[in-house]
């Protein structure tokens, strides 16, 4: 994979406005990265905006971590595409594991999430992956498949599309895929997206996603079709996560 790495951190339902103080430090860290890689942070919606204030003239993006399939309207507690935007996000992750298990978010749901994403000018990262039986009875390849055609709008707009493998039984557990499972399943991946959108798809970014620290990063950004990393814990310790930027900038710089 050519151009840069994307390095995402995910901060889940983690962070107050004390915490502002990590995305500063994770800013002056990553200030003298290059066309290497890109940075961007997905902090909770309530500290989208004053983010977008504070990270002004970085090179630290934002995104949020989830939006409605509707445009507006009678949706207690739902946050509109137009709404992130509006506080200043660039990006949006939908269909995150814990949003599929924990909130019964369908592949027809991330779909429609991921339509309005676009409309709006987000960049979408959709995330796909395997539970642990379909790991178990082979079926991992099959079940990336699905998810892509179910999941991912047929867009023209590739340059908004950003796939994120995340095999859901590593999520959390300090516990990832072998490089060479990684390798395969990553490979798959870019042969069903150029099924879908030809050469265009070659221009779709694929993260790899799932107990990603800075002792696995270099390993793992040096697979083929890997690039760049949805990073979660890690991305809560401005240390931790500039050390992951800094071995993508190594790692493509190298390349």
């Amino acid at each position: 994979m050519t151009g840069p790495y994307l390095i995402a951190g995910n901060w889940k339902m983690n962070g107050l406005n004390s915490s502002l103080a990590v995305l500063e430090e994770t800013a002056r860290s990553c200030e003298h990265l290059n066309e290497e890689v890109d940075v961007v942070v997905f902090p909770p919606a309530t500290l989208l905006a004053v983010s977008s204030i504070l990270l002004k003239d970085t090179r630290v993006q934002l995104g949020g971590q989830d939006c409605s399939s509707e445009v507006s309207g009678a949706f207690t507690g739902e946050i509109s595409a137009s709404m992130l935007k509006d506080a200043g996000a660039k990006f949006v992750i939908l269909g995150h594991s814990e949003r599929r298990q924990r909130h019964a978010e369908s592949d027809d749901l991330v779909r429609r999430k991921a339509i309005q994403a676009v409309q709006e000018g987000l960049k979408a990262v959709i995330c796909i992956g395997e539970i642990a039986q379909e790991k178990a009875d082979g079926k991992t390849l099959a079940a990336v498949s699905d998810q892509i055609l179910y999941s991912v709008p047929r867009t023209s707009a590739v340059d908004q599309i950003v796939i994120a493998y995340e095999p859901k039984w590593a999520i959390g557990t300090g516990v990832t895929p072998t490089l060479d499972e990684i390798a395969v399943v990553h490979k798959h991946i870019r042969v069903e997206l150029l099924a879908h959108w030809g050469e265009s798809g070659r221009g779709i970014r694929i993260l790899y996603g799932g107990s990603v620290k800075p002792s696995n990063a270099t390993e793992i950004l040096a697979i083929s079709e890997v690039g760049g990393l949805l990073v979660g814990g890690a991305s809560l310790d401005a240390k931790q996560f500039s050390a992951i930027c800094e071995h993508g900038r190594s790692v493509r710089a190298a390349a």
